[in-house]
């Protein structure tokens, strides 16, 4: 090889090792299916909740919440008499815990270190998604038939106030600054409260959006990731003025999660897939891939800790055929199929 020949290779491979990964093409995450967690129990299942500090799962299923091993799926307990459970709010700050229990219209607040129940609170309507506003120490029941939310001091236990929300709410999220963010998924809104004052400030169109379920953020860049599952879109919008950054095709979403550390966002699709957006700033994303995981993996939680991510399924035997009593007839459940799939590298 020439000089001048070789000088120009090296500086060409000098130059490449320089450039970020992600000008070449999104840089894959590696991950994969690594373990299932049997539950044995029978009943349907929604959100579930990772607490990486204590190396909990908390998986809500049919009338209780399993409590697993994050690392070795093993059960250290369960939060029974939940019934109709969707949700799983942690409050470190108070070593509680709380489930929003739709078929009994009431709050389970248990300890975190016993497992043992400490009160039921009233909420409204078939309360479904439940999250903790570690800026005012509240506790948000999202109620679906009611259209409004429960908030419920985390103190004291006691409900302070009932918001109203114009339409059927979905996941929602605090900033840990005050405001807190909840998916209308019937208006195909984001709506936005503030912490200290019960209000709601704005409802921003999602135009793009139908049926908005997951919702996530970054709190260091103001970013929400909404899941779509009505048209199968990821909405990336701005919580500071409700401007949409950007739009990624995903799979049917119920839930999405977002890793800080890495800062990866994901949505958690029917189909059985991970849908993976990278945040490379706060108004720069890319879509990095589709992860196989298992159908009717719809609902996702992230260990912040370990980078692991959590999703709960079963097998389903194939829908009865459609009659006029039943015009729409749901899979069922094989019994003692219900499990946990981690994912990670």
């Amino acid at each position: 090889m020439k000089p001048i020949i070789r000088s120009l290779c090296l500086l060409a491979f000098s130059m490449a090792v320089c450039i970020p990964a992600h000008l070449f093409g999104q840089e894959k995450t590696g991950f994969h299916v690594l373990a299932d967690f049997p539950i044995h129990s029978t009943g349907g299942w929604d959100y579930i909740t990772v607490d990486g500090s204590t190396k909990r799962v908390y998986a809500s299923h049919g009338m209780q919440v399993n409590i697993l091993d994050a690392a070795t799926g093993d059960s250290v307990g369960y939060i029974p008499n939940t019934q109709g459970v969707h949700g799983i709010a942690i409050a470190h700050d108070f070593n509680k815990g709380y489930t929003s229990n739709g078929r009994a219209n009431n709050i389970t607040v248990f300890d975190l270190t016993t497992n043992a129940i400490l009160k039921q609170v009233d909420a409204g309507s078939n309360p479904d998604a439940i999250c903790y506003d570690d800026f005012a120490k509240k506790i948000y029941a999202f109620n679906g038939r009611s259209q409004n939310a429960t908030v419920i001091d985390a103190a004291t236990d006691a409900v302070v106030a009932t918001i109203p929300l114009g339409g059927k709410p979905e996941t929602g999220v605090s900033d840990g600054k005050g405001k807190v963010f909840v998916n209308i998924e019937d208006t195909g809104e984001e709506v936005e409260i503030d912490a200290n004052t019960y209000k709601v400030l704005n409802r921003w169109k999602l135009t793009g959006g139908e049926e908005p379920s997951g919702l996530a953020m970054d709190r260091a860049t103001d970013r929400l990731f909404i899941g779509c599952g009505g048209n199968q879109k990821m909405i990336v919008l701005d919580a500071t003025n409700g401007n949409i950054v950007a739009t990624f095709p995903i799979g049917r979403c119920d839930g999405t999660a977002f890793d800080p550390g890495l800062k990866l966002a994901y949505s958690s699709n029917g189909e059985g897939t991970i849908t993976v957006v990278r945040e490379l700033s706060a108004d720069k994303f890319e879509l990095v891939e589709n992860i196989t995981t298992e159908p009717g993996a719809r609902t996702i939680g992230v260990d912040v800790v370990t980078h692991k991510i959590y999703l709960p399924t079963a097998q389903m035997k194939p829908a009865a055929a459609a009659t006029t009593d039943n015009p729409r007839p749901r899979p069922q459940q094989i019994p003692g199929t219900f499990h946990v799939v981690v994912v990670g590298k």
